[in-house]
């Protein structure tokens, strides 16, 4: 029997073979893209990761395609031979007669080539795909795109919560990865930060990591706990460091789990660089980190515009005027935008009269939020001169972030910009 031709019934209805898929190497290789809308801006992230040299020919690309980093794009009309040494094709115009001449061009060079509009009548097709822990998991559904996709999806959520390919001892090769947890929910660690929890052979966890992520892992991978509780039992950073790096040198991959994000109070470099002085291989996995999150979780922005166009964060481990302090609490008064502060309840009092002291207006709009992104979460509001005692009196507790500005008024629920809408 001969092969079917394009304009065999069987293929262009769809009722015949389903197509081979296939890996290209694009790395240095001519792709031409006809079109610039919502299609080339969907594909151009991973055509640019494929290393393609990627060339754009659009009469109006949207703001996306244009200002896209390492491409070439023309504006104009597809013109015959556009696809001239090309190795890879996509027309994805809205316009059918474009699409099918850029097919045509394609089918007499020998160019595979995707038709968006119509995809029976181009040589190629795009999958579904998603790229997971060093694979390309690709879902062709013979044109059903709604299926390829939906299936696609299903495979990556069980990629990523450990239901499919659950990870087995030794799937990462020895070394550490610093993990930012984010503030608490577990939903809002990174999809990485998640991958490299399911291989870890061993976590060595912070008190503020994410407690859920832990439960999930795998019966064999050992948990070290290196809490450090305020003003109470805490694991010597020294130990942390050696514990790291004894066990990646054992052949063991680590993954050091913390709150928020790993180098923001998180002394993340210090632990690099005592893996990296060690010789033992390690990556930084960001953190989605508490100071942004919270008033966010609480509905309040760090930034508004015409409002602040400045946030601080604010370390509230020590106490204004101690002698190891680095922060200028007069220049910090000074400013007029968000100032965000951690571990700073227990201190709460004289951090507020610091910034009195210096020039703050003691009016100035003050939120607590306690326990962010968890279940637990509340939120207490005041001003400058009475966040002490509010902390006090509704006995706030770590972990809580402190937000000092005109922001700290604003109402999620209502829209309203407090202060600064009166």
């Amino acid at each position: 029997m001969s092969a079917p031709t394009p304009d065999d019934p069987a293929v262009a209805d769809g009722s015949g073979d389903d197509h081979y898929l296939v890996g290209l190497d694009l790395r240095g290789r001519r792709v031409v893209l006809i079109g610039g809308g919502s299609v080339v801006t969907r594909r151009l992230g991973t055509l640019s990761a494929s290393g393609a040299d990627i060339h754009v020919i659009a009469i109006d690309p949207t703001p996306t395609v244009e200002s896209f980093p390492g491409i070439t794009v023309e504006r104009r009309a597809y013109r015959d031979g556009d696809l001239d040494g090309a190795w890879y094709a996509l027309a994805c115009t809205d316009d059918a007669e474009v699409n099918a001449a850029v097919v045509a061009e394609a089918e007499r060079r020998r160019i595979f080539c995707v038709r968006a509009d119509d995809a029976r009548h181009g040589s190629a097709v795009t999958p579904a795909s998603i790229q997971h822990d060093r694979l390309n998991i690709g879902v062709l559904a013979s044109g059903d795109h709604r299926r390829s996709a939906r299936i696609r999806s299903e495979i990556g959520q069980g990629l990523i919560d450990g239901t499919l390919g659950t990870a087995v001892p030794g799937t990462y090769p020895a070394g550490v990865a610093l993990v930012g947890g984010g503030p608490g929910d577990p939903e809002l660690i990174t999809v990485r930060g998640r991958r490299l929890l399911a291989a870890a052979d061993v976590v060595v966890a912070d008190r503020l990591a994410p407690p859920a992520l832990l439960a999930e892992l795998a019966p064999w991978v050992e948990i070290i706990d290196a809490a450090k509780v305020p003003y109470g039992r805490a694991m010597k950073q020294e130990a942390i460091n050696q514990a790291l790096i004894d066990h990646a040198r054992a052949g063991k991959f680590v993954v050091r789990l913390k709150g928020g994000d790993p180098y923001v109070y998180g002394r993340g470099f210090e632990e690099l660089a005592a893996c990296v002085q060690a010789g033992v291989a390690v990556t930084v996995v960001p953190g989605i980190t508490s100071a942004i999150a919270a008033p966010a979780a609480a509905g309040i922005p760090v930034t508004h515009r015409g409002v602040t166009h400045e946030v601080v964060i604010v370390s509230g481990h020590l106490r204004p005027g101690h002698p190891d302090s680095l922060i200028d609490w007069p220049a910090l008064a000074r400013l007029r935008g968000t100032i965000v502060l951690m571990m700073a309840v227990e201190r709460l009092e004289e951090f507020t009269a610091a910034l009195i002291e210096g020039g703050r207006d003691p009016q100035t709009p003050v939120a607590i939020i306690e326990h962010a992104s968890m279940p637990t979460q509340r939120s207490v509001t005041a001003d400058l001169a009475t966040a002490g005692d509010t902390a006090r009196a509704q006995d706030i507790r770590p972990p809580a972030i402190v937000v000092i500005g005109e922001v700290a008024a604003f109402d999620a629920l209502t829209g309203s910009l407090g202060r600064v809408s009166a």
